[in-house]
């Protein structure tokens, strides 16, 4: 019997039971989804780490490692392996693509994961082993010729294999790319033998040793293997740790942002359908009080019909779950998949999704909790004796407030004053409603916002900042300074320069700039384009706020492979890409640090061919990457703004079909006295709207803020500004107050069906 009445009571409160299940889904859902988000990139980024073993440090010298030096590391206490190192970019012949082109000398430390072709072989004199992206985008397959430039070297050979890296991971050609783009830049790893066959002797004995790079597999940490690198070496050198390398800082940083967003929106859902459970929960037992009140006079026992409405609530804990687990992993796919979002910036083999072991606990404990409320909810009905259970539920008395007997309050109009009594009478209700509000305004300001802040970066460094059209790479190392400035002259450029210091014990890039074309503009903290002087130096936003540093300061800071200490003032900070300082060339010839020409900037198209230029990168080439950027962007801002219109949906008729059960006899006691049912009707929606307008007033300044924060922990690589266009604004107040209008509507179009004799002879 108990059975079927489940079955006719579910039906009964279709509405409210469809709706706490949705809510229950998407909270679920949200939770699951932003975790399985960051645990699978962790869970496979470690595979690809640990199968091609990703060096944990890495050493760099301008003059390049002997195998003396090599074995000089390998005898560091503490290092468990380490190998010499080639990365450079090279052109790819009769084509505009640029390759970084690797060698490992020791595979074991950052190597390569095969995936298709022959196994690597170091002995092979000319194999390439591709990347299988790049390969992919350019239509190339094993087997395939291929041939590569550099200055006047040629280095061709046959694809052996097509391979991943994890020193590739995120394969950019430099800081001003966000997204890769693998239709003009990959890597490619040949084999000692390949290097040593196709670089000439007289030019390997014009620079000294290729590889200017060890790599190191060491659990020491940073201070203790700089120390102990520099004494094995006899000179301080740059050293890096796998932190703060693209592959490895980016990556971990999409986890840690995963991490963050999984502790902040997921929250919010949960949070309101808990709170959505718990009223509505309530005003079902409410309703259901005679029923409850038959049932132990019929002499059902207490514990058995606590049994039978706890159930209501574990089947929509169960329901909710499992829609949740759906909608858990869809997103989790949407985002993690072969072709999806951060499979366009991130290349790993597998893309199998993996929820942390915490999640199934959250998840088992959040049904119990729902089950629980639906107890707590049935057991005070139960409270009394069979006779007290039978009696229809009454709200409490509502005691007449103080600010009820003022003037302000009778002169206001009878809708109003019946709007604000209900409000305070049913204190849960409104509250949630509010709750509601805020909810889905802090998704559109948070979503929207988050656009407009991304188009204003975009607009300031890569539409007013970047102002060339091209940007030539030049061999430094084998070109004096009068050339490059000959040859930036002849481009009708500006010139850049750029070296490794060390400030403190991390280490930066120095940037010197010679701007007299007007090809490079640089932004300060405001987002505003401000000149170079040559007063000092500037700073990037980072080194400002991890160093406490403002203009008028002095820094000091020590070249790589140098004794020399520089201490200069302090004359700007800017929002940078790069994580560096900047100075202009008199400033640099004045303080007396040695410098070379390594990029020219220019509007010229049309490259000479020339010994010394190592590629070329067009500015359109690095839009084309923010396109796809902001492609995925928008396609999460349109999650959000989807899930801000169902959570609004949702939680408002579900609220608003509770205030009209709530409502009901009042409502029938106005239509007896002469109401029409648009009157009626204008009554409900004008306190939905009250609300909306509450709602919308705490929910923007909620969403700055969590934006804001969001910019700060998620975005901080970028130095992003919070900007809010006009659009956002209103659109998210106008699709607020949309949801609420149509809600609003729905529900007031049930007053029409009111049963003013059957709602007035229930007891008060």
């Amino acid at each position: 019997m108990l059975l079927k009445k489940l079955f006719r009571t579910l039906w009964q409160y279709k509405a409210q039971f469809i709706s706490m299940v949705i809510m229950v889904a998407l909270g679920i859902g949200v939770f699951l989804g932003f975790n399985v988000e960051w645990y699978t990139l962790e869970v496979n980024t470690k595979e690809v780490y640990d199968a091609t073993g990703f060096a944990d440090y890495r050493i760099y010298s301008d003059k390049g490692f002997s195998e003396k030096d090599l074995e000089a590391v390998k005898g560091i206490e503490g290092v468990a392996d380490a190998t010499r190192f080639l990365s450079l970019n090279v052109a790819v012949k009769n084509d505009t693509d640029t390759l970084a082109l690797t060698v490992s000398e020791n595979m074991n430390v950052s190597g390569i994961l095969l995936m298709a072709g022959e196994a690597y072989s170091p002995e092979d004199p000319d194999g390439f082993w591709l990347s299988d992206s790049y390969a992919k985008a350019n239509g190339i397959s094993v087997g395939d010729p291929l041939e590569l430039t550099y200055q006047t070297v040629t280095v061709s050979g046959t694809v052996k294999g097509l391979v991943k890296s994890s020193e590739y991971m995120i394969c950019l050609p430099d800081s001003t790319q966000m997204m890769p783009d693998y239709s003009s830049y990959g890597f490619v790893y040949i084999s000692p033998a390949m290097l040593d066959r196709s670089i000439p002797a007289i030019y390997k004995a014009l620079i000294g040793s290729l590889y200017h790079q060890i790599n190191v597999k060491s659990a020491m940490d940073k201070a203790a293997f700089v120390e102990a690198a520099d004494k094995a070496l006899g000179s301080t050198r740059l050293i890096l740790s796998k932190d703060e390398t693209v592959s490895w800082a980016e990556t971990m940083g999409e986890v840690n942002e995963g991490k963050t967003m999984a502790g902040i929106l997921p929250v919010l859902f949960l949070a309101i359908a808990i709170l959505t459970m718990v009223t509505t929960m309530h005003r079902i037992c409410a309703s259901e009080k005679t029923q409850i009140g038959t049932l132990k006079a019929l002499g059902f026992k207490d514990r058995r019909i606590l049994r039978h409405y706890s159930a209501y609530a574990l089947i929509i804990g169960l329901l909710g779950t499992v829609l949740g687990i759906g909608i858990g992993y869809g997103l989790g796919y949407f985002i993690m998949n072969p072709d999806g979002a951060m499979a366009t910036y991130i290349d790993i083999p597998s893309w199998t999704l993996h929820a942390p072991g915490f999640t199934w606990i959250v998840i088992v404990g959040i049904i119990a909790f729902l089950t629980f409320i639906g107890f707590l909810s049935v057991r005070r009905m139960l409270e009394g004796t069979a006779a007290d259970a039978l009696r229809p539920y009454s709200p409490k008395r509502m005691m007449h407030l103080h600010f009820e007997e003022t003037k302000r309050f009778k002169r206001l109009g009878f809708g109003t004053k019946w709007n604000l009594r209900d409000c305070v009478r049913h204190k849960a209700r409104s509250l949630m409603t509010l709750f509601g509000i805020v909810g889905c305004m802090v998704l559109l300001v948070g979503g929207l916002g988050m656009k407009d802040t991304m188009d204003a970066f975009l607009d300031v460094f890569y539409e007013k900042a970047i102002h060339y059209t091209t940007r030539v790479n030049l061999d430094e190392e084998n070109m004096t300074l009068e050339e490059g400035k000959a040859l930036a002259e002849s481009l009708k450029g500006d010139w850049a320069g750029s070296t490794a210091i060390q400030i403190g014990d991390k280490g930066y890039s120095l940037e010197i700039y010679s701007i007299t074309h007007d090809k490079v503009r640089f932004a300060d903290t405001d987002m505003k384009i401000v000149p170079l002087t040559d007063e000092g130096v500037y700073i990037c936003a980072r080194i400002a706020r991890d160093y406490g540093l403002k203009a008028g300061d002095s820094l000091t800071f020590s070249p790589y492979d140098s004794n020399e200490h520089y201490t200069v003032p302090v004359a700007g900070v800017l929002d940078s890409m790069t994580e560096g300082i900047f100075m202009t060339e008199a400033f640099a010839d004045r303080t007396g640090i040695s410098y070379k020409v390594s990029s020219v900037f220019t509007d010229e198209t049309e490259i000479p061919d020339n010994g010394h230029i190592l590629n070329k990168q067009s500015k359109q080439s690095i839009m084309d990457s923010f396109d796809t950027f902001m492609d995925l962007m928008n396609k999460m801002i349109l999650l959000l703004v989807i899930a801000a219109v169902i959570l609004g949906i949702v939680v408002l008729y579900n609220l608003g079909v509770m205030s009209y059960t709530e409502r009901y006899r009042e409502m029938a006691t106005l239509k007896v006295v002469g109401f029409k049912d648009s009157k009626i009707g204008r009554l409900l929606i004008s306190q939905n709207l009250w609300l909306t307008v509450l709602g919308i007033a705490i929910g923007i300044p909620a969403g700055i803020g969590i934006l804001q924060y969001l910019l700060t922990a998620l975005a901080a690589e970028y130095e992003l500004k919070l900007v809010l266009g006009p659009a956002t604004w209103l659109i998210s107040i106008l699709l607020t107050f949309g949801v609420s209008l149509v809600v609003g509507l729905m529900v007031a179009r049930k007053n029409r069906h009111i049963d003013m004799v059957a709602a007035l002879k229930t007891e008060e």
